[in-house]
């Protein structure tokens, strides 16, 4: 299947494909069933990881604190819903189109009719939920920060990723071996809601790459308004932290250690960001009519 593999990385590549990662089925040995791919597709023998930038444009209207639209259109809606689903859809595509059934999937939770609920009485209520970002890291992708984002060598937290399950047995990546992130302590020293502890961490292990990542209070996180944005999805879900303060500083020293591959002529950040310690703002003075 090497040939094949090469012709479907081509293939990938062509239809817009930024990030590719494969990861044979054995990879994912001991996660619980809920979790496991084979429980959408038991014919799983490869997931496949597909990636498209955030481009760093997207994220420049929260960094100067002017425009917020731009972010969510360009670097969430139109990126998961059309751009990257198709660049999904067409590599499904290819393997189907050679006889290999494949499986796209939308990192969109949760399921409708809601987790827990029966699509009809007597039938089982679906309750499969994988992780994208665990995959990501056994198809050799990335890793995971010590900021809890997955992190990749090209783009740091700059990419959101859809899969691919396939009955194809494709030819897989290595693990990723030399670290993107350095553990250093820039989440806390910008955090202005301090929901971020690096030095309180948890030991995050996948398929043998131990990865430590901080502590973080998600509640403060979806109170933040830094740029981060809540679920769009659900409300109890992990907010959307990928325009917030503490990841735009995350990118900037990314880029500043030259730890990414993907550079720039300029840097991202040329003077110091703003901050929004607090929820909300009391106005004191009744505002005066204008003239």
């Amino acid at each position: 299947m090497k040939d094949f593999t090469q012709e479907f990385r081509e293939h990938a590549r062509s239809a817009g494909v930024d990030l590719l990662g494969i990861a044979p089925i054995d990879r994912f040995e001991g996660l619980a069933k809920e979790k496991h791919p084979c429980s959408i597709f038991p014919e799983t023998r490869s997931v496949v990881v597909v990636g498209k930038r955030v481009t760093r444009g997207a994220l420049r209207g929260i960094e100067e604190g002017t425009q917020f639209d731009l972010y969510q259109k360009f670097g969430r809606d139109y990126l998961n819903n059309r751009t990257l689903a198709m660049c999904t859809f067409r590599c499904a595509e290819f393997l189907e189109d050679r006889g290999w059934e494949a499986v796209p999937l939308q990192n969109l939770p949760p399921q409708v009719p809601p987790l827990g609920v029966p699509v009809r009485p007597g039938q089982a209520a679906p309750n499969v939920m994988l992780d994208f970002d665990d995959a990501a890291v056994r198809a050799g992708v990335g890793e995971i920060g010590l900021c809890g984002l997955l992190l990749t060598p090209q783009f740091g937290p700059r990419q959101r990723i859809q899969l691919v399950l396939t009955e194809a047995e494709l030819e897989p990546d290595a693990l990723l071996r030399e670290p993107v992130c350095d553990r250093c302590i820039e989440q806390r020293r910008v955090c202005p809601l301090d929901a971020i502890d690096p030095a309180n961490t948890s030991a995050f292990s996948i398929c043998g790459k131990e990865m430590p990542v901080a502590r973080i209070d998600d509640a403060k996180c979806r109170d933040c308004k830094n740029g981060a944005f809540p679920n769009p999805w659900h409300s109890s879900g992990k907010p959307d932290r990928m325009a917030a303060l503490c990841t735009r500083s995350c990118i900037q020293h990314l880029e500043k250690t030259g730890r990414i591959r993907n550079t720039f002529r300029n840097p991202f950040r040329t003077r110091d960001p703003w901050a929004v310690v607090t929820v909300e703002k009391v106005i004191e003075e009744p505002l005066s009519d204008a003239d």
